[in-house]
């Protein structure tokens, strides 16, 4: 057992435990995790004046094992560690299962350990990504009520590669090869995956090191869900077919692709900006506060790269949804080309138009606008 170093450390606790803390110290800053333990002294923190974390955890072993050696730095008094627990309610036994998981999170010294029972959403979106909206909301509703300072999320190299498969099969391009952040903030919380260097067996020694015992999600084993099938099926037979360590290899480049994705979405905001007409501009025949105005010609001249992501960016500050390539592509060439007609209808009930000779307000310059309009009822 590693809580209190009883008998020697395991590596892959040892291992954990470095990627753990090199997640905290960019995210707290330098210094704020000790090499070793520390005892409280006048100068050090109260506990409650210390950053709360919440680990989501499923009871599963990637996020019972991140509970884990997330406890060892709420010993040594770094942090402060407690935990989300959501019953999606999909399975006779889930009550039961976060029940149980609940207490072993308390047997582990997280507090506090907050369990939301939420309901899918039933709709267009398939049932692994609505499950994902409805825990990400919970997720969301906890960091609310408790102000921690993020949450911990337990993915693993082996779910990057899963993810980043699933993305080109999607053909959702450098999003897709990019995978899953580190670090990203979302609907204003922050969540850290500070495993994903280390693999899924890496996980069930970790429970083994820590004599806990995970619950087997059987929805992992239901090759109906594509995640599964990738996993059990399509992962091996590549590993079988291509040689070498696949996953990794996998992994490896959604971690050179992820700061290039990042770094376009980050000028993309820049010129959207730029390129945003201030509200209360006048456009005849569309009379909505709610619509996004583009100066079409400034969009139209940029690159391809940064063009796409300002015009998908439009898409959802209009109320919609982030648009497939197809949709992008018919936008893009509605922005490009004046002579195609429109309006252009966009995911998310959002239609494109074209409006010429709106005068902007602050320079009276005239200028072709690219707008997008919400037309949900």
């Amino acid at each position: 057992m590693q809580n209190g170093r009883a008998g020697r450390l395991h590596p892959a606790v040892g291992t954990a435990r470095r990627h753990l803390a090199a997640a905290l110290e960019k995210l707290l800053g330098a210094g704020s995790i000790k090499a070793t333990g520390r005892s409280r002294t006048a100068s050090t923190p109260d506990a409650a004046d210390l950053p709360l974390l919440l680990v989501a955890c499923s009871g599963g072993p990637d996020s019972l094992a991140l509970a884990a050696i997330a406890a060892h730095f709420a010993r040594r008094g770094d942090v402060r560690v407690g935990a989300i627990i959501v019953d999606h309610d999909l399975q006779e036994n889930s009550a039961a299962v976060a029940a149980q998981t609940a207490q072993t999170l308390t047997d582990l010294g997280l507090h506090p350990v907050i369990t939301e029972k939420v309901q899918v959403p039933v709709g267009n979106m398939g049932p692994e990504m609505a499950a994902r909206t409805a825990r990400y909301t919970a997720f969301t509703k906890a960091v609310e009520a408790t102000g921690a300072r993020a949450v911990l999320l337990g993915h693993t190299l082996d779910d990057q590669a899963e993810t980043v498969l699933l993305g080109l099969s999607r053909g959702s391009g450098t999003r897709s090869l990019a995978g899953m952040p580190p670090v990203r903030v979302e609907r204003g919380v922050t969540y850290l995956r500070p495993f994903l260097g280390l693999r899924r067996t890496d996980m069930l020694d970790i429970c083994d090191a820590e004599t806990l015992t995970p619950w087997i999600d059987p929805t992992n084993t239901d090759e109906t869900l594509m995640r599964a099938r990738i996993r059990h099926s399509v992962l091996p037979y590549l590993e079988e077919h291509l040689g070498g360590d696949v996953a990794r290899s996998l992994a490896r480049t959604a971690a050179v692709a992820g700061p290039d994705a990042e770094y376009l979405d980050e000028q993309a905001q820049v010129v959207y900006e730029q390129a945003l007409l201030p509200g209360g501009t006048a456009v005849r025949g569309i009379e909505r506060e709610d619509a996004v105005l583009l100066d079409r010609a400034q969009v139209a001249a940029l690159h391809p790269a940064l063009r796409l992501r300002v015009l998908a960016a439009a898409c959802k500050a209009a109320g919609g949804e982030n648009p497939g390539f197809e949709r992008l592509q018919a936008l893009d060439s509605f922005t490009a080309e004046y002579a195609v007609a429109g309006p252009v209808q966009m995911p998310g009930h959002v239609s494109a138009y074209r409006r010429r000779k709106i005068v902007h307000p602050a320079t009276g310059e005239r200028l072709d606008v690219l707008v997008l309009v919400p037309t949900r009822p």
